[in-house]
């Protein structure tokens, strides 16, 4: 049970990257040979695999990717009235979406001691969020600082992690871990991997901020369950 964690201390978020470029011939040519480089751990096949034909994967890796979508939710009021209130920041100009971000978290964070909680956030997340904020030059917020502090310090929470209970030995998707604790999940049109996709060939940002959210009210549903408290209702989601 997390009954540590008051659940209106805590931000549930999610980030939605794609990689910089639409396609590889896109690329700059220094990037290319770094990507190339980069590429070189992650053909398995080297027959059937070239960078350019792995060039889709490069969203995950905040030097060759870029964040469109970042969703926040919080959860407000008493145990029995309670509801959710979402809220993203998303776009192509990615320093304007993190700018935005940054001070929601200054205010989040500015009088009381808050948390961050995403699934597998300290993984990748919280990390690729430091590093692309780093990229635009911009400061990192306090709360994503992680530099100097001792682990206890550090006010990141990972629903994977703590699913885990100190077993290190596999990955649970969100998903898996969702149906495995009986909390329903929306019936999606799209998954990650089709991000990169909507997002430069159907253009649809609003489509990739609306599966972005769905996720954001699994964590958060994901934490309720795990701190033995009631889920929140569907009619009781508020998105912005």
């Amino acid at each position: 049970m997390l009954t540590q964690y008051a659940i209106n201390s805590l931000l549930f978020l999610d980030i939605e990257t794609v990689p910089q470029y639409p396609a590889f011939s896109d690329v700059p040519e220094a990037w290319k040979h770094l990507w190339e480089r980069k590429a070189g751990a992650l053909i398995r096949n080297r027959d059937e695999e070239t960078p350019e034909g792995v060039y889709e994967r490069a969203g995950i890796y905040a030097e060759f990717g870029k964040i469109i979508c970042i969703s926040c939710g919080v959860v407000q009021g008493a145990t029995n009235n309670r509801k959710m209130v979402l809220k993203s920041f998303y776009g192509d100009d990615e320093k304007q979406l993190l700018t935005g971000f940054s001070e929601m978290l200054q205010k989040f964070t500015a009088n009381e001691q808050r948390y961050l909680c995403a699934h597998n956030g300290k993984e990748f997340d919280f990390p690729y969020l430091c590093r692309r904020m780093l990229i635009n030059g911009l400061p990192l917020p306090v709360i994503l600082n992680t530099a100097g502090k001792k682990p206890w310090e550090v006010n990141h929470l990972d629903t994977m992690e703590l699913w885990k209970f100190g077993d290190f030995k596999s990955y649970t998707s969100l998903n898996l871990l969702a149906h495995a604790l009986d909390v329903p999940t929306p019936k999606d049109d799209i998954d990650g991997s089709m991000v990169a996709s909507v997002y430069y060939n159907e253009k649809n940002i609003e489509r990739i901020v609306t599966y972005c959210q769905k996720d954001v009210v699994t964590v958060a549903q994901i934490f309720l369950r795990m701190s033995g408290e009631v889920l929140i209702e569907e009619k009781n989601i508020e998105y912005k």
